[in-house]
């Protein structure tokens, strides 16, 4: 078997060259210049993101709208409620476990395009929905399509990106289904909930008509051995003027060594199980922070509690909130690096849900909580707290804290969890590995959304939030025991790494 490109000496294969690194300036303007195709490509994927953050809130502002409806067969009781906010995530394990599949069959292009089916499908389902069923079966159709796009689009996003920019645009994946959910919670002010599934229509429809303009992988093309297609792909994404030999060179000789199926023998092998083993335990530790069933509830948590402003601007706040928090990640993850900002990210998603657990516990309670959802009964249990005035300004601490956990969130373990999945996964099971930890990922989000409403109703809104806290605090023993640094390395490097162990890569 031919050496790992760790410690190959040469021009060819000079992993750490003498010369110091380019400036953050000098880098940014390099990459502004000879990567706006890779920019281009980048864009017309992730809208695939938009269309899965959307999808995933859009219950947020619906459920109270349809509790409150006067047709018998679109009111809905509580436990229609839990499995209509929860159906989506078993979609989204469906969607990464036939990823598993299309991501090496299709390709990662075709099968972000395929996903727009099942998406459009959805949607108009949901639009025209005069039953439980429509709703229900709506849902997952999108949840399938989120799940499918969450496994392809990092994959894609990061075998086109090169190392100089591959943060930057490995973030883009959740920060458009960020800008996804903002757009959700923003025209759930203005639009009817029937609306709001046409208006998801519009995102899927261009992105299938901007990817349709744009290459495929070039590291897909070569696993086919389309070595022509290859190098035509990876000619057009660094313009003109770019010299892509030596990274032609590069990938090709990553994927010939890795162009033979994956036996079970060599999947014991640690420099392939370890990367495979971080990346589902890092997406696992990340639907166990309790994003999903927050963002899913938002609305109702906050219908539940005291808060100061009207829940649907308090949803609305914390979207716009969650969209800046994500673009300062993605502004800085070159810079800081990922581990800096996992450990950033952690301890304040710990302080956030500690501090909501302790108000709900000890804080005062809503005037008017919104019964239907069945929140407040657990909050208000065995306590006697004062109720709120409308007016007092300690009921601004749930909307403060959700904005804190969401910004931690959205700093770290949300977009660094993708970029990390999508590198450091061995391409040989790349496709398979990136399904199975989107399908990890969303049956443990299907678990704590459908249990949410009874963890609640059984032992108070507080109980839920010290959980997340708890799990917090493992999240950053892990970061600091398992999680590699990847900043500013390629693909290829990364790979070298685990094959070798050297630990000099990661200084």
């Amino acid at each position: 078997m031919q050496e790992p490109l760790l410690g190959a000496e040469g021009r060819d294969y000079d992993t750490f060259p003498e010369k110091p690194p380019p400036s953050p300036g000098e880098r940014t303007r390099v990459g502004v210049l000879q990567n706006k195709r890779v920019f281009l490509a980048t864009f017309a994927a992730v809208l695939g993101n938009f269309s899965f953050g959307y999808a995933l809130v859009y219950t947020s502002p619906v459920i109270p709208a349809l509790e409150q409806s006067l047709d018998p067969d679109l009111n809905l009781t509580k436990t229609q409620a839990s499995w209509f906010g929860s159906v989506f995530t078993l979609g989204a394990a469906a969607g990464g476990l036939s990823a598993m599949v299309l991501n090496d069959l299709l390709g990662r292009k075709l099968s972000i395009m395929f996903s727009a089916v099942p998406s459009a499908a959805g949607y108009a389902l949901m639009a025209g929905a005069h039953g439980l069923w429509m709703l229900l079966l709506g849902r997952m159709l999108t949840g399938f399509a989120g799940g499918l796009t969450a496994a392809c689009i990092p994959v894609y996003v990061s075998e086109i990106a090169p190392p100089s920019v591959r943060g930057a645009l490995g973030a883009t994946p959740q920060l458009m289904a960020v800008f996804g959910s903002l757009s959700l919670y923003a025209l759930g002010l203005l639009l009817p909930w029937r609306w709001l599934a046409v208006a998801g229509e519009g995102p899927v429809l261009v992105m299938v008509l901007l990817l349709s303009c744009m290459p495929n992988s070039p590291r897909f093309l070569l696993s086919k051995g389309r070595d022509t297609e290859a190098l035509q792909a990876l000619a057009w994404l660094r313009g003109a003027d770019a010299d892509t030999r030596w990274e032609f060179e590069q990938i090709q000789d990553t994927v010939q060594r890795q162009s033979s199926p994956l036996s079970w023998a060599e999947a014991r092998d640690p420099h392939m199980y370890r990367p495979i083993v971080i990346a589902l335990l890092m997406r696992f530790l990340q639907q166990l922070t309790g994003i999903t069933p927050i963002l899913v509830y938002l609305q109702s948590i906050f219908d539940s509690t005291a808060v100061l402003l009207p829940p649907k601007d308090d949803a609305a706040i914390v979207g716009a909130v969650r969209l800046l928090s994500v673009l300062i990640a993605a502004l800085t993850m070159d810079l800081a690096g990922r581990k800096v900002l996992l450990f950033v990210s952690a301890a304040g998603m710990f302080a956030a849900n500690l501090t909501l657990g302790l108000y709900v516990h000890f804080g005062p309670k809503s005037l008017a909580p919104n019964s239907t959802v069945g929140l407040e009964r657990a909050a208000l249990a065995g306590t006697e707290q004062p109720l709120a005035t409308p007016t007092s300004y300690l009921t601004l601490v749930p909307l403060l804290a959700t904005m804190l956990f969401i910004m931690g969130y959205a700093m770290g373990w949300g977009p660094i969890t993708w970029l990390l999945m999508s590198e450091i996964l061995p391409l040989r099971a790349r496709g398979v590995a990136s399904g199975l930890c989107v399908l990890v990922s969303w049956l443990t989000a299907f678990a704590l959304t459908k249990s949410f409403l009874l963890v609640t109703n059984a032992f108070g809104l507080q109980a839920p939030f010290f959980f997340f806290a708890a799990v917090c605090l493992v999240n950053l023993a892990f970061t600091g025991c398992c999680v590699p640094e990847t900043k500013g390395r390629s693909l290829e490097q990364i790979e070298s790494f685990f094959r070798t162990g050297r630990r000099s890569f990661l200084r």
